[in-house]
């Protein structure tokens, strides 16, 4: 179930429009304090434009009420639209997820060890059920009897099937796929609607979203600053009576509308929830937002080597020859001991020969005799028609080999060999008959892309650190191929936990990735532990981040969101905050400017009137809300450098543009104001 970031639909447009009119409801207003202010202000706004005199003798018309009144009415429907679009997309994509459940029926063991056909939602924890060649797996679980090929495309989007057996590292399944081979055993583990599928469409639809604690505390802040406002507007009442300036209700609303901060205020939980959506469109299952958040503040990441940071499958990267021997020679003889084998080491050989335009005609190995690789020869190869024995294996097993059929062994052999063993990597060697041609040079590969990723790691100051059952040499290898910054050799599961624990006690943020039960106390104890959906349920129970793909370097992604969450956060309050000031200039001196002419300097927009002016603030602080609803919703634009860097370049984007841009719009919308006498 691959979740694409799709634009938004003409339909999820119109029922945003609906849920805009449904929040109006106080109740579920005044969880945003600032909106609700707004939602008040408008409320009593509506009673002047019925009846303007209802607060004594009113200095402005009907018409200046009603304008400012429709004014906050589209500033709080704005607001609303930019959280219910955010719902939308989540609801969207909860559609999609649902897809992949089905009511379906679950053969399951009873007391006397018979099977009876019940229907999935029945099944309960602890459960056990028997799955088929092409039945549906009804719910998760821990495989505890069986192997199968299992076709996971409903959840990751892949079409290749994935084998899955009890008591590995790979014995959780997920309910909605499909077993397309062989049978499982499977011990349920969660009850109905506890499912990961459940969890999850519950998190994008928003229904499970609980506020961040850097949330919270900026929800504060803009509570205690519409609080601070609402003081200052107070007191200007008796400074305006001393001064003899009569100040309207509707005007000291619209001037406390423009001074609290209503654009971060109308789309804080937009940013939220599109945050949430942004990490699921990348198949992850974050359990809380907390999680997302504080994959954008991390300091440190541990990975796994195998099938992280490399391959896991030893991968051929080099035909090395013996005296006598051309490369072309040892590279041509790898290469016919290989194209019969179909493991992910014999296809690596094959790839690399062809390569280097090394290639094998196949009507020369037509019916030859496939020699299998078994423990006790420790080698494999061919038995060609003609009488020809090609073999690759273990160093030792072929110069037994050569050397029972008469042949002599290289001097150079066992050098070449120990070298490549040295450099972390495992030599095969190839002979023919007998004569040895070489060695193929066997290393576990690092995943093209990665440094490159961690150099991005590297200018946000994340630190990466490796960890390997390997020796050191082995390891010292491979972290500086992938350009790790610290590596941890001969590791075991104790080490991982004591590695987190020892940047945790430096104040650092930790991120780690693991699929095994032996990783679940380390996933625990990181900040942000990322399991993968192949894993061990316990891994999956004690991480706070479920990647559905299992791609262990998803965890690189996923920090990127986090980060990308918090920027836009901290860039659209910039921004909200920033284009208050133009709103001082428009709407103080509008104010006063009758009693105290002098204040007239204050009006570098050279607005038309003081009620042109108030009136062209109020708009833009209304009209600018939707037009940064695809920067919540997208996110601001994220580039991995330091976080000195990062601040400069914001500050000088959402923080001068929160200043410049305000003054182009009010200036603007008084033009129009004035052109079209409105006031």
């Amino acid at each position: 179930m691959a979740i694409e970031n799709k634009p938004v639909s003409n339909d999820i447009i119109f029922q945003a429009i609906m849920g805009s009119f449904k929040k109006l409801n106080p109740l579920s207003m005044i969880k945003n304090p600032v909106m609700f202010v707004v939602e008040v202000g408008t409320f009593i706004t509506l009673i002047l434009s019925i009846k303007p005199d209802i607060f004594g003798v009113s200095a402005v018309g009907r018409g200046y009420n009603i304008a400012v009144f429709l004014v906050l009415l589209f500033t709080v429907l704005f607001a609303n639209f930019a959280e219910a679009i955010a719902e939308g997309r989540g609801k969207a994509q909860a559609d999609t997820l649902r897809k992949t459940k089905s009511e379906t029926m679950a053969k399951m063991r009873q007391k006397d060890g018979s099977y009876k056909e019940v229907p999935s939602t029945s099944l309960r924890k602890g459960d056990i059920v028997r799955v088929d060649t092409g039945e549906i797996i009804p719910s998760d679980g821990e495989i505890i009897e069986g192997l199968a090929s299992i076709d996971e495309s409903a959840i990751t989007g892949e079409s290749a099937p994935v084998i899955k057996e009890a008591g590995g590292d790979f014995s959780s399944v997920t309910g909605g796929t499909r077993v397309v081979s062989d049978y499982i055993i499977v011990k349920i583990q969660t009850d109905p609607g506890e499912s990961f599928i459940d969890r999850m469409i519950s998190l994008v639809e928003g229904a499970a979203r609980q506020k961040t604690p850097n949330e919270i505390a900026l929800t504060t802040l803009l509570a205690v600053l519409t609080l601070v406002f609402l003081v200052v507007i107070m007191t200007l009442v008796p400074i305006a009576g001393y001064l003899k300036v009569t100040l309207d209700v509707a005007t000291l609303i619209a001037l406390l509308v423009c001074l609290i901060p209503t654009t971060i205020g109308g789309l804080l939980s937009a940013i939220g929830i599109a945050g949430m959506n942004r990490v699921t469109q990348f198949n992850v299952l974050a359990m809380s937002g907390k999680a997302v958040e504080a994959a954008g503040d991390i300091d440190t990441m541990i990975l796994d080597k195998t099938g992280t940071i490399t391959f896991g499958n030893r991968m051929a990267s080099e035909f090395i020859p013996v005296t006598n021997v051309l490369e072309k020679e040892v590279t041509l003889a790898s290469l016919k001991a290989s194209v019969k084998d179909e493991t992910p080491e014999g296809r690596s050989v094959v790839e690399l020969a062809r390569k280097l335009e090394v290639n094998w005609d196949e009507k020369e190995y037509d019916g030859a005799e496939i020699i299998e690789f078994t423990a006790e020869t420790r080698m494999s190869g061919l038995n060609l028609k003609d009488g020809t024995e090609i073999r690759k294996g273990a160093v030792d097993a072929i110069k037994k080999y050569v050397t029972a059929k008469g042949g002599s062994i290289p001097a150079d052999l066992e050098e070449k060999a120990n070298a490549v063993a040295k450099a972390g990597g495992t030599p095969l060697a190839v002979a023919i008959n007998d004569k040895v041609y070489g060695i193929i040079y066997l290393k576990d590969t690092v995943k093209p892309g990665l440094k490159e990723r961690f150099d991005e790691l590297r200018a946000m100051g994340i630190k990466t650190v490796m960890c390997t059952g390997d020796n050191p040499l082995t390891a010292a290898t491979i972290a500086k191929e992938a350009g790790v910054d610290e590596f941890i050799a001969e590791a075991k599961p104790e080490d991982k936990i004591e590695a987190i624990k020892k940047e945790q006690a430096e104040g650092k943020l930790v991120a780690m990735t693991g699929d095994g039960t032996n990783d679940a106390p380390a996933l625990a104890q990181a900040d942000v532990g990322l399991a993968m959906n192949s894993g061990t349920m316990a891994a999956k129970e004690a991480a706070n981040m479920i990647d559905l793909d299992s791609d262990p370097t998803k965890l690189l992604s996923v920090i990127a969101i986090g980060k990308q969450l918090l920027i836009t956060r901290g860039a659209l309050t910039t921004f909200s905050i920033s284009n208050d000031i133009a709103k001082y200039f428009a709407i103080i001196p509008a104010l006063f400017i009758t009693a105290i002419p002098q204040l007239q300097f204050l009006n570098v927009m050279g607005l038309a009137s003081p009620k042109s002016a108030i009136l062209s603030a109020l708009i833009f602080n209304a009209i600018i809300i939707p037009l940064l609803i695809p920067v919540a919703m997208k996110g601001a634009k994220y580039k991995a450098m330091d976080a000195n860097r990062l601040l400069s370049r914001n500050l000088l984007i959402y923080g001068l543009g929160g200043v410049v841009v305000p003054f182009i719009g009010i200036k603007i919308i008084d033009m129009i104001v004035s052109a079209l006498h409105l006031v």
